[in-house]
């Protein structure tokens, strides 16, 4: 067990950008587990939903939360758990393959199609759907552009090559979905019966228990107005959501976390849910609702700082290599506070202080750290949006309002989880600002 604090390998687990995939045994070292902190036990149970049903029952989960706050690790955890289940899992994310400010129905089904196939075809099953190949050579004609695609191309090959042409032009992206819309219900059905059933099929000879496909990074499509002034969330999920559902296989899209406010909630729930709520992911709490310390949530998130130095270690020991670290205990209480428990803004504070001195941090570099980190999101803040602040301090409650949406989006205010369900709080860093109005 190393008890020294290897500055490089720190430096490297505390970059914000990176995702654990917890099926990887280097990323599993640093996985804390929050749920029990967190209200529930949500992987679990979306695990379940899927193991515990027929492999002939497709099913549509629907997984949110705060941008990250962890959702792509519990839905890489989400992935080994199957595949020990004896699932084939494709998660990918769809950022990829997507401009999330400009999305359609017709990109998301053809990138579920591209990643299945792809990924089957890394395992030697090589599809060859007719469907498809003429549908290729329809759109080569109609977009009269050259695209170079030959009998024998893989499927992910041939929608790779078109979604490529048509990424970086806005014109011929448009052109493309105008020609596809009439065609959404071929497309589907090409998907369910050339893809995903000549898969499945292939797949339960091979001894596998069905495919399950995990679409991350959905959650992050831009509320920009589109159709009738819709948001795009809107559109895709409630307007278009009985399509996402109707995928002949188990799928769990992640969206974003502002229609879980929307007057069609309910609606939303029917038509992707099957009548069952999206699992939401909340902040790990730092503190209870009377405002005292949550003292299991804080020391959760120690863990996640200390892990990140001392892997190797066992929990309770690393509480002794706290100086290594941090000039005092406090420091690291200080940082763990001020995340207001959202992961990825505990490591960016972590990384940052890794980018101005070397351990142990003083508290002065963390607070210099943190009045950047104050100053940058109060900027973003308007005079009305600090009136409604003021509001989710007083009533711990946010309601279906845009504006308390924007609120949740830019994360000026987190959701948290408790026995008595769900409750909300503001940035710690906005708090400290001085303009909250109690």
């Amino acid at each position: 067990m190393d008890k020294k604090l290897h500055l490089p390998t720190f430096f490297k687990a505390c970059n914000p950008a990176k995702t654990l995939v917890v099926g990887n045994p280097e990323d599993q070292q640093y996985y804390i587990d929050f749920s029990a902190v967190r209200g529930g036990r949500i992987i679990e149970a979306l695990g379940r939903t899927i193991a515990r049903l027929s492999p002939d029952e497709p099913t549509c989960q629907l997984f949110t939360g705060h941008i990250g706050c962890g959702k792509s690790t519990e839905l890489f955890r989400l992935k080994a758990y199957l595949e020990e289940k004896q699932f084939h899992v494709v998660y990918f994310e769809s950022s990829q393959d997507l401009d999330m400010a400009d999305v359609d129905i017709s990109d998301i089904l053809l990138s579920i199609a591209r990643s299945v196939s792809e990924s089957l075809e890394e395992i030697g099953i090589r599809l060859r759907p007719r469907y498809f190949n003429n549908l290729f050579n329809d759109v080569k004609n109609f977009l009269q552009t050259p695209i170079d695609l030959s009998a024998e191309a893989e499927l992910s090959v041939g929608i790779a090559k078109i979604t490529a042409k048509t990424k970086d032009s806005p014109q011929m992206r448009e052109q493309l979905r105008q020609h596809l819309e009439p065609r959404t219900q071929g497309i589907l059905a090409a998907i369910n019966e050339e893809v995903l059933g000549q898969g499945i099929k292939e797949l339960k000879r091979r001894g596998k228990s069905g495919l399950v496909v995990i679409v991350d990074n959905l959650d992050r499509v831009d509320p920009r107005p589109v159709h009738s002034k819709r948001s795009q969330p809107e559109y895709l999920f409630i307007d278009r959501g009985s399509q996402l559902r109707s995928l002949n296989c188990h799928v769990v899209y992640t969206l974003p976390l502002a229609l879980m406010f929307s007057n069609e909630y309910e609606t939303l729930k029917n038509r992707m849910g099957g009548g069952v709520a999206p699992k939401v992911l909340p902040m790990v709490p730092i503190q209870l609702r009377d405002g005292s310390d949550y003292q299991q949530g804080m020391a959760l998130l120690r863990q996640l700082v200390l892990a990140r130095a001392f892997p190797q270690v066992e929990a309770e020991k690393r509480l002794h290599l706290i100086p290594e670290v941090f000039d005092h205990r406090e420091t690291l209480d200080r940082i763990c506070r001020i995340s207001g428990g959202h992961v990825r803004n505990l490591l960016g504070l972590l990384y940052n202080c890794l980018q101005q001195e070397d351990p142990p941090f003083s508290r002065s570099c963390l607070e210099s750290v943190i009045k950047g980190y104050r100053d940058d999101l109060a900027l973003a803040v308007d005079e009305s949006e600090w009136e409604l602040l003021s509001q989710v301090v007083q009533q711990q409650s946010v309601r279906g309002d845009k504006e308390y949406q924007t609120l949740l989006r830019s994360m000026f205010v987190y959701e948290y989880r408790d026995s008595s369900g769900r409750w909300f709080g503001i940035n710690p860093a906005l708090a400290e600002s001085g303009k909250i109005l109690i």
